[in-house]
């Protein structure tokens, strides 16, 4: 490696709006998130799927009893 042209690597805080703070490594002594994974929705089970205008109902009407799941059961020769 060459000397002198890589930045200093050390103990990273990194604090979300939430307030938890994680404690890192990094290039950058403090960074402030508006998320992580102690408030995003995803990880925190609470996502919730919005349904805009019915599309999920419309959807379900329109494929009742066309979807099928694995592969379709082949005809035995005679």
């Amino acid at each position: 490696m060459k000397q002198g042209i890589h930045p200093e690597y050390g103990v990273s805080i990194i604090q979300c709006a939430c307030g938890s703070v994680i404690e890192t490594r990094g290039t950058k002594p403090r960074i402030s998130v508006e998320i992580c994974s102690s408030c995003h929705p995803f990880f925190t089970g609470r996502q919730k799927l919005v349904d805009t205008a019915g599309r999920i109902d419309r959807f379900q009407k329109k494929y009742a009893g066309k979807i099928t799941s694995g592969k379709k059961a082949r005809k035995a020769k005679a």
